[in-house]
């Protein structure tokens, strides 16, 4: 594990004590920050519209203000935060037709990730993602809506981290990764309690069609069950916001 992403892991618990270990070992004190931040954003720490205070994070690390702006800066590229000159700096909001044009997009680009999956598919990597899809199923039977919640959104990062490794391409995986980020935002600051815990089941469903279609090799059933689940997203939110 990287200086960062142990510092990313102990976001919510002992900034100090991860400070020290990102000096010791001479890991960038901006890109320490940006992680931890980043994390806080996609668990939905901060709330949409929420003010983001540079000088709270620079007293609770303990660090200057230099490198806390360096690390905002690059969450503004990301377009999860937005600095706002003379203003601020504020979580990035977005309206209910701008996620949802993002999913649907993000449906269409996952979708053909997953059918060039299904033809270049190894028998070692299909194992791999029932391994991973076995860890989904065990929170099935969990009644902890946070647990639920908060496992199915790390799962599902390394259930579709696996699908992009069948695809063998760096350039559709890397590009994947950034989309599942904003992804992940989204859902989590909708103001939603525990987002898609809900809808467990039925994601889980939709898995298991995207599996069964990936070890098939079927590239067209792959795709459209993949562009399904991603753009079905729009109607958990909506149906979970409603409640």
């Amino acid at each position: 594990m990287t200086t960062a992403n142990a510092w990313s892991s102990s976001a919510g618990g002992e900034p100090a004590a991860a400070l020290s270990v990102a000096r010791l070992s001479g890991a960038r004190l901006s890109t320490a920050l940006y992680d931890t931040l980043k994390a806080r954003l996609l668990e939905g720490t901060y709330g949409a519209g929420e003010k983001i205070v540079v000088e709270t994070i620079r007293q609770e690390f303990g660090v200057s203000k230099q490198p806390v702006m360096d690390a905002l800066r690059r969450l503004s590229s990301d377009k999860l935060v937005e600095i706002i000159p003379q203003v601020g700096c504020q979580v990035a909001s977005y309206s209910t037709q701008e996620v949802e044009d993002f999913f649907t997009l993000f449906g269409g680009f996952e979708g053909t990730i997953a059918g060039v999956a299904a033809l270049r598919r190894t028998d070692q990597q299909l194992l791999e993602l029932d391994l991973i899809s076995a860890r989904v199923d065990g929170l099935l039977d969990s009644d902890d809506p946070a647990l639920r919640a908060h496992g199915y959104r790390i799962h599902n990062r390394e259930f579709h981290a696996a699908i992009h490794k069948m695809a063998h391409s760096r350039i559709m995986a890397e590009t994947s990764q950034r989309m599942w980020d904003l992804s992940d935002f989204l859902i989590n600051t909708t103001g939603v309690v525990n987002p898609l815990s809900s809808a467990l089941t039925e994601r889980q469903h939709d898995h298991h069609r995207i599996t069964d279609a990936v070890r098939a090799r079927d590239e067209d059933a792959a795709r459209t069950a993949m562009e399904q689940h991603i753009v079905g997203t729009i109607s958990v939110i909506r149906s979970e916001s409603a409640s």
